[in-house]
């Protein structure tokens, strides 16, 4: 039984001002209930292809990626970051990679945007990070941008996936050889840096009114989603726990999970839930903007993006 039919309406919100200079649209914002959000690009990860499925055959991975005329070897991963606000309460989630990896040239964009929006760094009240991968926490890490937030603004991170950070396991990983040393590197340097403004929780959080974070697990151990709920509306920014292939592969593992079994149970949860519900979905590693609805498609899913309101 679909409960959430009414449709998204674009905003213009009231987070910053226009006239960041490029080319093409960098971010879009829609109102959930009587929340704000906004979907920012940090911009592009280009990364093999094997990583998407590296529990299938070549073949099988080779017809997907075929049938959507994209290359075979390397695909380009969508990276996005969210800023919501709720009442008073100014919430960055995640902050996308950063500039301490030269083979990601394309991305870190996310504080520039920000920037560029009029959005002082200053009015974040609290961040949230969904995992502490490099592309979700390299963009705090970036010299000078500590000094511009708020000294009191508040971080919040779930209690195992700081525990689990102190000494990672990559064994049921399939990375690229150069990715698991940045990864602890970047984790390890945001931790040094914000070990203060840390705020722990278990299993859930109420961040703000209407914005709710919640492990998942799978592809960290301590993984969570954010809700945004208001009205009879409602918002998840899924993280990484949903990728491209999801849709039509749910099954699929990816390479960057640290637990691929469960990785595929959360996901699979996560696309029925949005189903079944009607609520919308964005994510960090889905095409941006990344919102849109969830239709159920035999025993697989289909994305149904947002038609964008210019």
């Amino acid at each position: 039984m679909r409960e959430l039919t009414r449709n998204v309406r674009p905003v213009v919100t009231s987070f910053g001002k226009e006239g960041t200079g490029e080319l093409v649209s960098s971010r879009y914002a829609v109102r959930v209930g009587d929340v704000d959000v906004v979907l920012i690009s940090d911009g592009i990860l280009p990364l093999p292809t094997s990583t998407m499925s590296t529990n299938v055959s070549e073949k099988d991975r080779n017809e997907w990626f075929d049938d959507r005329f994209l290359q075979r070897d390397t695909f380009d991963w969508a990276l996005n970051i969210a800023l919501v606000r709720s009442g008073e309460r100014l919430i960055l989630i995640d902050s996308g990679v950063g500039d301490g990896f030269e083979y990601f040239t394309r991305a870190g964009q996310s504080v520039m945007r920000l920037e560029t929006a009029g959005i002082d760094l200053a009015a974040i009240t609290d961040i949230v990070i969904t995992h502490m991968h490099m592309d979700h926490v390299g963009g705090l890490n970036v010299d000078g941008v500590k000094a511009k937030l708020r000294p009191d603004v508040r971080i919040h991170v779930s209690a195992s996936e700081v525990e689990f950070w102190r000494n990672p396991d990559f064994t049921r990983t399939v990375m690229p050889e150069t990715v698991p040393p940045a990864l602890r590197k970047a984790a390890a340097k945001f931790v040094e840096l914000y070990s203060e403004n840390i705020v722990q929780f278990n299993q859930s959080v109420e961040v703000a009114p209407g914005v709710k974070a919640r492990v998942t697990g799978g592809h960290t151990p301590g993984h969570c989603v954010v809700d945004v709920a208001s009205d009879g509306e409602k918002l998840t920014f899924v993280g990484d726990a949903i990728f491209e292939v999801g849709f039509d592969n749910p099954d699929w593992q990816n390479g960057f999970e640290h637990d691929p079994e469960l990785a595929v149970d959360v996901r699979i949860a996560l696309l029925n839930e949005a189903a079944e519900t009607g609520a919308l979905l964005a994510a960090a590693h889905v095409a941006f903007p990344s919102i849109g609805h969830i239709a159920k498609n035999g025993d697989a899913f289909r994305f149904v993006p947002v038609q964008w309101d210019y």
